[in-house]
């Protein structure tokens, strides 16, 4: 099929190695059954679901693919076939406590500065985008005479909010009822929660594929337009220019950079055919060669203001100087500008660009290390053991987590989960194992070290935890709702309502949001739907389609806020309507 990006040979050797170790195992407890045996073994049933799930979210049709969000829906399917097959909860919990701890720990200089930047609008959008959900939720109650206790599990289930669900609960619990309508009524949430649930994750997908297709988005574009204010992909580009234009001679390059607003990196400059390294007080004359480093339409755009653009690259002396990419494995390093490590005053040198993960970034005075970054280092060449000493340059010293400093974060975002906060009206709250992990990692993130503690976690380590966290609460939630959502569908009435509307509110949410924020408010699409990624798996999809991860910042400005929100309105839902 044109279009179709499916690598079938691969799939098979997959699904075919996973079979037969099922097999092998499942021949030799003969007695049992499978069902018995994965009940009595809920650590190997969270792996088959990982398994299969990953092996069905890699199938890409016409650029299309779940991604690990098939882990969710392959645990719905294993689930509906027994009650008992279930996953402890606790894994699910500390899957998402390190999911969220972990994306604020990444995301939070980039939620800072954006914060500083836009202010509070943003966050007043969110709200505002809170409460028409909670409306159409409302709307529908009404038209479907649905119970109140169903109303607001439908929310909080479209909106996957967990904590929010748990305060309902509490809430139920302690006003009082009968013991019989309590329980009703909890159940009722419950059931209403589970059937809305997996649309609340497969609306906002579908919602923002629709979208992006009437707003005719397009991500690599919007991502170079945003490059100067994230840390984003960038089209860096090297050129050699001969300075023939008087007006930019005889000042020094700190004085040209403040008066022209250019932003290039100067390296290594050519004058009576002897190789240089610039500095802040180089002075460019007629006939001097200088490369320049940066963005293309700037470099080009220097370039042009400092004389001819030539069509080769400036050599160097070998035996001088040394150009190395170094690997930042130094703690002591990381949380640091490159501006406070003072390494001028030691080496004659320079650097150019800094590679994080996948993506290559401008150096400059204030760019912020972190562990697992690659510098490239323009240096002399006697000096070059002693500077990457100075960094590190150690895979194997970050092959370790920080375990110090990971258990310290998790622990404050642990503990203020649990502190129970009581709003006006007597609606009382807990952050829950979401809100509390994600609030003290972005503060983290954000200070990025105290004294000797570096908060930080290496690119890579973040990465993996992150998706180790994401597979073990979608596998818990999905096996642990599978059997119930399953028969309410299978059973008719109700059920096939609740399902319908939370597809309703979810996508008429999303598509509401993503349409009045990019072209009323002008919020770049690829921060929008970060914050329509009440999920997960739904930012996991949303940083695959865009490419990019400008959709974690939007998820961390939204996240915060919006769990608070979303456990009120599901207790005023049920206060208001029953």
């Amino acid at each position: 099929m044109d279009g179709t990006a499916v690598d079938f040979s691969v799939l098979q050797c997959y699904f075919f190695d996973l079979y037969f170790c099922l097999k092998l195992y499942f021949a030799s407890i003969n007695t049992k059954t499978m069902i018995e045996a994965l009940t009595e073994n809920p650590i190997l049933l969270l792996f088959i679901v990982a398994g299969l799930g990953y092996g069905v979210g890699s199938i890409s049709i016409r650029g299309n693919s779940l991604g690990v969000a098939a882990v969710l829906f392959v645990g719905l399917f294993i689930g509906s076939f027994s009650p008992d097959l279930r996953i402890p909860e606790i894994i699910t919990f500390l899957g998402l406590s390190i999911f969220v701890y972990t994306v604020g720990l990444g995301s939070g200089p980039s939620f800072f500065s954006t914060f500083k930047r836009r202010g509070w609008q943003d966050l007043i959008f969110v709200f505002i985008m809170l409460t028409f959900s909670a409306s159409i939720a409302a709307g529908l109650h009404y038209f479907l005479q649905f119970d109140a206790s169903i109303t607001a599990g439908l929310f909080v289930g479209s909106t996957t909010n967990t904590p929010a669900l748990a305060g309902l609960l509490d809430m139920i619990q302690n006003l009082g009822l009968e013991e019989s309508v309590s329980k009703l009524d909890a159940e009722n949430s419950v059931i209403g929660y589970s059937l809305s649930y997996p649309m609340g994750i497969l609306g906002p997908m579908l919602a923002v594929i629709l979208m992006q297709k009437l707003l005719k988005i397009d991500f690599p574009k919007e991502e170079r337009e945003l490059r100067k204010d994230y840390p984003v992909r960038q089209d860096i580009l090297t050129l050699t220019v001969e300075v023939n234009h008087e007006d930019v001679l005889n000042t020094p390059i700190r004085d040209l950079r403040k008066a022209r607003g250019w932003t290039v990196m100067f390296g290594r400059f050519e004058r009576a055919n002897k190789m240089h390294l610039t500095s802040w007080d180089t002075e460019f004359q007629l006939g001097d060669r200088v490369a320049l480093v940066g963005d293309r339409e700037e470099v080009e755009q220097v370039a042009s203001e400092l004389g001819t653009i030539l069509p080769i690259q400036l050599s160097y002396d070998q035996t001088e100087y040394e150009t190395r990419r170094i690997f930042v494995s130094n703690s002591k390093v990381a949380g640091l500008k490159l501006a406070a490590l003072n390494l001028n005053e030691d080496y004659a040198l320079l650097i150019s660009r800094v590679r994080r993960g996948d993506i290559d970034m401008m150096a400059n005075a204030d760019t912020v290390l972190e562990l697992g970054d690659r510098v490239r280092v323009i240096g002399k060449r006697k000096d070059m053991a002693e500077i990457a000493k100075f960094f590190g340059d150690s895979y194997e010293e970050l092959s370790q987590i920080d375990l110090l400093s990971f258990g310290l974060g998790m622990a404050m975002g642990m503990i203020l989960g649990m502190v129970t906060f009581t709003l006006p009206g007597g609606v009382n709250f807990k952050l829950g194992f979401a809100g509390g992990p994600i609030i003290v990692g972005l503060i983290l993130g954000g200070l990025r070290r105290s004294g000797p503690i570096n908060w930080s976690l290496p690119y890579s380590a973040n990465l993996i935890l992150r998706q180790i966290g994401l597979i073990f609460l979608l596998a818990g939630v999905g096996v642990n709702s599978g059997h119930q959502f399953v028969k309410t569908i299978t059973g008719g009435g109700i059920g096939l309502w609740v399902f319908a509307s939370s597809a309703i509110i979810s996508i008429l949410t999303v598509c509401a949001t993503l349409l009045v924020g990019y072209k009323i408010l002008k919020i770049p699409f690829s921060i929008l739907i970060g914050l329509v990624s009440n999920h997960p798996a739904i930012l996991d999809f949303n940083i695959r389609r865009s490419k990019n991860k400008l959709p974690n910042v939007g998820y961390s400005l939204m996240t915060p806020m919006s769990i608070v929100v979303k456990i009120v309105y599901a207790q005023l839902l049920y206060l208001l309507l029953s």
